[in-house]
Protein backbone atom coordinates (compact mmCIF):
# COMPACT_ATOMS: atom_id res chain seq x y z
CA UNK A 1 0.00 0.00 0.00
CA UNK A 2 1.43 3.71 -0.44
CA UNK A 3 1.14 6.27 1.97
CA UNK A 4 -1.60 9.11 1.05
CA UNK A 5 0.55 11.53 3.37
CA UNK A 6 0.04 13.29 6.63
CA UNK A 7 -3.77 14.46 7.12
CA UNK A 8 -3.38 16.23 10.43
CA UNK A 9 -1.98 16.50 13.73
CA UNK A 10 -3.85 17.33 16.83
CA UNK A 11 -2.02 19.76 19.35
CA UNK A 12 -3.41 20.31 22.82
CA UNK A 13 -2.79 23.72 24.45
CA UNK A 14 -3.99 25.69 27.37
CA UNK A 15 -6.83 27.79 26.61
CA UNK A 16 -5.48 30.86 27.75
CA UNK A 17 -2.89 30.44 25.10
CA UNK A 18 -5.67 29.46 21.67
CA UNK A 19 -4.88 33.12 20.57
CA UNK A 20 -1.01 32.55 19.75
CA UNK A 21 -1.91 29.74 17.51
CA UNK A 22 -4.66 31.40 16.01
CA UNK A 23 -2.77 34.47 15.33
CA UNK A 24 0.58 32.57 14.02
CA UNK A 25 -1.30 30.51 12.12
CA UNK A 26 -3.28 33.31 10.25
CA UNK A 27 -0.13 35.57 9.77
CA UNK A 28 1.65 32.46 7.94
CA UNK A 29 -1.27 32.74 5.61
CA UNK A 30 -2.68 29.14 6.42
CA UNK A 31 -6.59 28.47 5.54
CA UNK A 32 -8.95 28.62 8.87
CA UNK A 33 -10.98 25.65 8.33
CA UNK A 34 -12.95 25.46 11.57
CA UNK A 35 -13.18 27.67 14.87
CA UNK A 36 -14.60 27.13 17.98
CA UNK A 37 -14.62 28.35 21.52
CA UNK A 38 -12.25 24.68 21.92
CA UNK A 39 -10.84 24.34 18.99
CA UNK A 40 -9.11 25.78 16.00
CA UNK A 41 -8.62 24.05 12.69
CA UNK A 42 -6.05 25.02 9.95
CA UNK A 43 -4.97 23.68 6.40
CA UNK A 44 -1.58 24.19 5.41
CA UNK A 45 -0.76 24.96 1.46
CA UNK A 46 0.05 21.69 1.21
CA UNK A 47 -3.04 20.12 2.38
CA UNK A 48 -2.31 19.03 6.08
CA UNK A 49 -4.39 20.40 8.68
CA UNK A 50 -3.67 21.33 12.67
CA UNK A 51 -5.91 21.02 15.15
CA UNK A 52 -5.36 22.98 18.08
CA UNK A 53 -7.47 22.29 20.72
CA UNK A 54 -7.87 23.83 23.72
CA UNK A 55 -7.95 20.49 26.37
CA UNK A 56 -4.75 20.30 27.87
CA UNK A 57 -4.50 18.93 31.25
CA UNK A 58 -1.97 19.42 33.95
CA UNK A 59 0.62 16.87 32.59
CA UNK A 60 4.11 18.69 30.80
CA UNK A 61 5.41 17.91 27.47
CA UNK A 62 9.59 15.96 27.35
CA UNK A 63 10.20 16.70 23.54
CA UNK A 64 13.69 14.65 24.59
CA UNK A 65 11.54 11.55 25.42
CA UNK A 66 8.95 9.72 23.58
CA UNK A 67 6.83 11.16 20.84
CA UNK A 68 7.03 14.34 18.72
CA UNK A 69 9.88 16.43 19.56
CA UNK A 70 9.30 19.31 17.27
CA UNK A 71 6.29 20.59 14.83
CA UNK A 72 8.24 21.86 11.58
CA UNK A 73 6.40 24.62 9.41
CA UNK A 74 7.97 25.08 5.38
CA UNK A 75 9.10 28.72 4.64
CA UNK A 76 8.84 30.25 1.28
CA UNK A 77 12.09 31.89 1.70
CA UNK A 78 14.57 33.22 3.95
CA UNK A 79 13.30 36.29 4.20
CA UNK A 80 10.34 34.97 5.55
CA UNK A 81 12.23 32.91 8.25
CA UNK A 82 13.56 36.71 9.39
CA UNK A 83 9.65 38.37 9.14
CA UNK A 84 8.71 35.32 11.68
CA UNK A 85 11.50 35.78 14.05
CA UNK A 86 10.41 39.31 13.90
CA UNK A 87 7.05 38.70 14.44
CA UNK A 88 7.55 36.41 17.39
CA UNK A 89 10.16 38.98 18.92
CA UNK A 90 7.62 41.56 18.79
CA UNK A 91 5.23 39.20 21.09
CA UNK A 92 7.96 38.45 23.25
CA UNK A 93 8.78 34.94 21.85
CA UNK A 94 12.54 34.80 21.23
CA UNK A 95 14.15 32.52 19.19
CA UNK A 96 15.98 28.79 20.47
CA UNK A 97 19.05 27.33 19.90
CA UNK A 98 21.11 30.90 18.11
CA UNK A 99 18.73 30.37 15.19
CA UNK A 100 17.74 32.00 12.38
CA UNK A 101 20.68 30.41 10.80
CA UNK A 102 21.60 28.33 8.11
CA UNK A 103 22.03 24.63 8.63
CA UNK A 104 23.91 23.38 5.50
CA UNK A 105 24.55 20.14 7.44
CA UNK A 106 20.89 19.53 6.92
CA UNK A 107 20.00 20.23 3.53
CA UNK A 108 19.54 17.64 0.49
CA UNK A 109 22.11 18.53 -1.23
CA UNK A 110 25.59 20.05 -1.03
CA UNK A 111 25.59 23.74 -1.68
CA UNK A 112 22.21 23.40 -0.18
CA UNK A 113 20.55 25.36 2.49
CA UNK A 114 18.80 24.94 5.51
CA UNK A 115 17.49 27.60 7.01
CA UNK A 116 15.80 27.20 10.57
CA UNK A 117 14.19 29.46 12.99
CA UNK A 118 13.26 27.30 16.26
CA UNK A 119 11.02 28.58 18.86
CA UNK A 120 8.93 27.34 21.78
CA UNK A 121 5.42 28.18 21.66
CA UNK A 122 3.41 29.57 24.86
CA UNK A 123 2.32 25.86 25.69
CA UNK A 124 6.14 24.91 25.99
CA UNK A 125 5.92 23.12 22.11
CA UNK A 126 8.92 23.06 19.75
CA UNK A 127 8.23 24.38 16.77
CA UNK A 128 10.70 25.05 13.82
CA UNK A 129 10.03 27.24 10.93
CA UNK A 130 12.12 26.78 7.62
CA UNK A 131 13.70 27.05 4.00
CA UNK A 132 15.70 24.57 2.09
CA UNK A 133 17.15 25.60 -1.39
CA UNK A 134 20.32 27.16 -2.88
CA UNK A 135 22.41 28.81 -0.34
CA UNK A 136 22.81 32.32 -1.15
CA UNK A 137 24.71 33.63 2.11
CA UNK A 138 26.05 32.42 5.16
Amino acid sequence: MKSTGLYHLQVNLTPEHAGFYRDFFDWLGWEVVYTHELAHGVRGPNGAYLWFESIANGASNDRDGKGVNHIAIGATSMDAVDQAAAWLHDRGIEPLFETPRHRPEFAANTGGSYYQLMFESPDGLLFEFVWTGAQTAV
